[in-house]
């Protein structure tokens, strides 16, 4: 909508975007970086912990597969509706004040849900932790992006999504320590991690885009300042920072125009994505179980398998800035699936640690540039509520596959049938994929 410097009375114009085409990589984007990088770790340990603890709360409810499969899709059912309401919530209020707020309220429910008498309130509790959980999950990503400099952009933000195996580990660990003590043990301590809001609130700087784009100037230029570390400052003095003018927080811009086909896409590539990739992870345990292993040799697998996960993303992250989003997209899911159907033919350990590995590189790393990729797709104004509708479309999935997983094994389908099924839906993503916009190099608007 505006392109470079215009005059206008007294005042250039000047899209933000256009000063994080040459700000340096400075200390502030390292402090912000490593405080909203443990934020993404606590989504990923969120997410694992009651799947790693349903063992122990299935027996003490004595619950069957299907009641355990809803159980662990109740944090993802809350997050349907929460993703939507927070998409409004971080346009309309901010980066900062939603992510401190969702992790507050995180901590203050999941420690809750340690105390459940029954398994209905455990699931309630689960439900709405979801639901405070999802302006984390919302905000992270296109926040960070907004503080980056744009050639570097691609690369921090994919080694931001490597937090994902981080907090899988220490669901692991978490769960492997206090596994004695029980499953109440394992969700309080987890709810500690909501504490982590004051670093946010310390270290990382409020969006200079969303801060323009509310017309708060003197905040966003103080920030642009500090990110760049004095490199850029006079030259703000006399500029008015804008972001396209497009209606802030609302839905239905989302449904409009040049982004209707964008929104069609990644919501397809969301559902799809998120469905292969947790569709085999919520019933890996059982899954595993099925071929012989022990609960011991289960978790074991598991960390592995979260280890092969930091490979995929540094390869993702180099090749993203060579490449561009659209063909390593498309190359490291494509690979994920076919590792997924050779994982689902394996016939000895050897050959399932072989085939896994190609599955978490590839899904991972792949993973790491979606993260990237779809928050760049929307402008400012509206990039929250594009973001989230993205993250609702895989949270439907996330809700829907334990359970039709878990009937699935309760019909006694076999491991091979089983995860064919679920690597199938990667099939569609990585040729989803091939018909979105490009955004390697361009500034955010």
């Amino acid at each position: 909508m505006f392109e470079g410097l215009k005059v206008n009375e007294s005042k250039r114009i000047v899209q933000v975007g256009e000063y994080f085409q040459r700000m340096p990589v400075t200390s502030m984007h390292w402090k912000a970086g490593m405080a909203l990088f443990f934020s993404f770790v606590i989504e990923a340990w969120e997410m694992m912990i009651i799947i790693l603890a349903s063992g122990s709360i299935g027996t003490e409810f004595k619950l069957s597969g299907i009641q355990i499969g809803e159980l662990i899709g109740s944090i993802f059912l809350g997050m349907i509706p929460g993703s939507l309401l927070w998409g409004k919530v971080v346009d309309k209020i901010g980066r900062k004040v939603s992510i401190v707020s969702s992790l507050i309220l995180y901590g203050i429910i999941s420690l809750i849900s340690a105390f459940s008498v029954s398994y209905e309130m455990l699931w309630w509790t689960r439900f709405i932790s979801g639901l405070a959980l999802s302006g984390l999950l919302v905000t992270t990503f296109p926040y960070f992006e907004e503080l980056l400099p744009v050639r570097v952009r691609g690369r921090a933000t994919v080694y931001l999504a490597s937090g994902w195996p981080v907090g899988y580990l220490i669901a692991i660990g978490i769960t492997y320590l206090f596994m004695d003590l029980g499953w109440r043990w394992i969700l309080g301590v987890s709810s500690l991690a909501g504490l982590w809001a004051f670093v946010v609130l310390m270290f990382v700087p409020e969006s200079p885009y969303w801060l323009a784009g509310n017309g708060r100037q003197k905040e966003a230029k103080e920030v642009i300042k500090r990110l760049s570390e004095g490199k850029i400052d006079a030259e703000l003095e006399d500029v008015e920072l804008i972001v396209d003018n497009v209606k802030p927080g609302a839905y239905i811009e989302i449904f409009k125009g040049k982004y209707l086909l964008a929104t069609i896409l990644q919501s397809i590539v969301n559902f799809t994505f998120s469905w292969g990739y947790w569709g085999l992870n919520s019933w890996m345990p059982v899954l595993l179980a099925k071929k012989g292993l022990s609960a011991p040799q289960g978790l074991s697998f598991l960390a592995i398998s979260a280890v092969f996960m930091f490979p995929g993303y540094m390869a993702s992250s180099y090749l993203t800035g060579k490449l561009g989003r659209k063909k390593v997209m498309f190359s490291f899911v494509l690979l994920a699936a076919i590792g997924g159907f050779g994982f689902a033919f394996a016939d000895t350990l050897l050959e399932m640690y072989l085939w896994n590995f190609v599955v978490s590189f590839f899904s991972l790393g792949a993973w790491g540039v979606w993260d990237t990729w779809m928050g760049e797709l929307y402008p400012t104004e509206i990039r929250g509520v594009g973001y989230s509708w993205g993250t609702m479309a895989q949270r439907v999935a996330n809700t829907i596959a334990p359970s039709v997983i878990g009937g699935m094994l309760a019909a006694n389908s076999s491991f091979m049938a089983t995860v064919s099924f679920i690597s199938a839906f990667m099939v569609v993503t990585c040729f989803t994929s091939l018909f979105l916009h490009e955004t390697e190099g361009e500034i955010l608007h």
